[in-house]
C-alpha cells in the first residue's frame, strides 16, 4: 500500500464527525441560543408582512459572529412558511450578501442579483443602471406584493459603491403602484449609520437592533449543542468546548469563529489519525485560522493597500538579502531598518510599474498605520530631533504567511 492509500485508508475508516455540516457558517439551527429577545423584536417589526403590509425598514447591527444574520433569516423562513399555510404567494424575502465580490462591486451588480433572486435575467454587465433599475421595478410591481430585502454586510457595499443606492431604494415604493419595498440592512459595523448621508439615515433607520456579543457561557451552551450533533460519542474530550469558548469570547463573542475552531480541530485530530479532540488540536486550530484570516485580509483589501503592503514585503526580502550577505563576507553590518520614507519611495516606483496613481504621503502614512492596527507589521514611532519624526517598520508575518501573501499581491497587483 503506497503513502497515498495509507491516507485515503485513514480517513474513510476514521471518521469523528457524524455531521461536520452543523459546523459550518452556512448551516441554518432550528433553534438559535441566547437570542430569544432579539428574534421576538425582529419577529414583530417583520409580521405586518403577513397582512400585506408594508413593514418600516429595519437596520440590525452587532459584531460578527452574534447572529444576526441567522435571526433575521430564521424570522424571514417563519414568515414565509406561515404564507403557505395561509395559501398566498404575495411575500418575497429577498437576501443579497453584500460582501460577495460578484455582487457588491458595483449598483449594477446588487440590483442585477435582486433581478436574478426574483427569478429574472441580465447580463453581468453592458446594461446603463437606469434601465436595471426599470426592469427590477417592472418585476417587483407585476403584481401585489411585499417585497423584504435583506441586505447583508451593507456596510461593505457602501464602502465600495456610495450610499445613494440605498437611498435609490427606500425611495422606489413612489414609483411602485401593487408593490411595497422593505428594507432590512445588517452591518457588523457599529458606526456605519453615523456616516451616512442624513437622508439615507432617516430612511434606512426606521427601526433599529443591536444584537450584543455571545459571553463565553453562552458561546460554550452553543458549543455543546452543535458538537453534540456533528461529533460522534465520546469524541470531544474534557475542556476542549470551554478554551474553544474562552478564545471566541476574546474575539468579541464571535460565535461562528467558535464553530470554525471546533470544526478545523476535528479536521487536524482526523488528520494525525487520534481518536479524540484535545486541547492541543484546539490550540494547533487556532494557529490556522489566525493564518488564514490574516491571507484574506490581505486578499481582500483595495489596491493601494496591496502596493503599499507589497513595498514593505520587497524592502523587508532586500534587508534579508543584505543581512546574508554582510554574515557571509563577515563585512561590517549597516543600518538595514525599514522607514516610512523607504517605503514610500519603493510605492512610488511600483505605483510607475503598475500605472497605478501615487497617493500622497500622508495617505500612505495612515495605510501604514492601519497595517500596525491589523497585526500586518510593527510601526515603532521614532524621533529624528529637528527633522521630526519617523516610524521604523518590522514584517509581522511568518514566512509561510509572507510567501503565501506574496503570491496573493502578485496575482492581485498582475505582477
Amino acid at each position: 500500500m503506497d503513502k497515498l492509500d495509507k491516507i485515503f485508508e485513514s480517513f474513510s475508516t476514521h471518521n469523528l464527525f457524524s455531521n461536520k455540516m452543523v459546523l459550518q457558517s452556512n448551516y441554518s439551527p432550528d433553534t438559535i441560543p441566547h437570542r430569544d429577545e432579539q428574534i421576538e423584536a425582529v419577529a414583530s417589526i417583520l409580521a405586518p408582512s403577513l397582512r400585506g403590509e408594508r413593514v418600516s425598514n429595519l437596520f440590525v447591527f452587532g459584531k460578527t459572529g452574534s447572529g444576526k444574520t441567522l435571526s433575521v433569516q430564521h424570522v424571514g423562513n417563519k414568515i414565509s412558511e406561515k404564507m403557505k399555510k395561509m395559501g398566498q404567494d404575495n411575500l418575497k424575502f429577498l437576501y443579497v450578501n453584500c460582501k460577495l465580490k460578484k455582487v457588491a462591486d458595483t449598483e449594477y451588480r446588487i440590483i442585477a442579483e435582486l433581478i436574478h433572486a426574483l427569478g429574472g435575467k441580465v447580463p453581468a454587465t453592458g446594461l446603463p443602471t437606469d434601465s436595471v433599475y426599470s426592469k427590477f421595478i417592472d418585476m417587483v410591481d407585476d403584481k401585489k406584493q411585499v417585497i423584504v430585502l435583506v441586505l447583508d454586510e451593507i456596510d461593505q457595499a457602501v464602502k465600495k459603491i456610495s450610499d445613494n443606492f440605498i437611498y435609490t431604494l427606500t425611495r422606489m415604493n413612489s414609483e411602485l403602484k401593487n408593490a411595497q419595498i422593505s428594507i432590512v440592512g445588517i452591518s457588523n459595523s457599529l458606526t456605519f449609520m453615523e456616516n451616512l448621508d442624513p437622508r439615507v439615515r432617516s430612511s434606512l433607520g426606521e427601526e433599529e437592533l443591536v444584537f450584543p456579543p455571545y459571553n463565553a457561557l453562552q458561546l460554550q451552551d452553543i458549543l455543546r449543542e452543535r458538537a453534540g450533533r456533528a461529533f460522534k460519542e465520546g469524541i470531544v474530550e474534557e475542556g476542549v468546548i470551554a478554551k474553544c469558548a474562552a478564545y471566541a469570547a476574546r474575539e468579541h463573542g464571535d460565535a461562528r469563529r467558535a464553530l470554525d475552531l471546533l470544526r478545523v480541530a476535528g479536521e487536524l485530530a482526523e488528520r494525525e489519525g487520534s481518536k479524540k479532540i484535545s486541547l492541543k488540536h484546539i490550540d494547533a486550530a487556532n494557529q490556522k485560522i489566525e493564518r488564514d484570516k490574516m491571507l484574506d485580509v490581505i486578499e481582500s483589501e483595495p489596491t493601494q493597500f496591496q502596493l503599499v503592503l507589497y513595498s514593505i514585503i520587497n524592502l523587508d526580502e532586500r534587508r534579508e538579502a543584505r543581512r546574508r550577505k554582510i554574515d557571509g563576507s563577515k563585512g561590517e553590518m549597516m543600518d538595514d531598518r525599514i522607514f516610512t520614507g523607504d517605503v514610500y519611495n519603493a510605492y512610488q516606483e511600483l505605483c510607475e510599474r503598475t500605472k497605478n496613481e501615487v497617493l500622497t504621503q500622508r495617505r500612505i502614512g495612515d495605510i501604514v498605520a492601519e497595517f500596525d492596527m491589523l497585526g500586518i507589521i510593527n510601526a515603532r514611532v521614532l524621533s529624528k530631533g529637528r527633522h521630526g519624526r519617523t516610524r521604523e517598520i518590522k514584517l509581522m508575518l511568518s514566512p509561510g504567511i509572507k510567501e503565501k501573501a506574496k503570491e496573493i499581491l502578485e496575482k492581485g497587483l498582475n505582477l
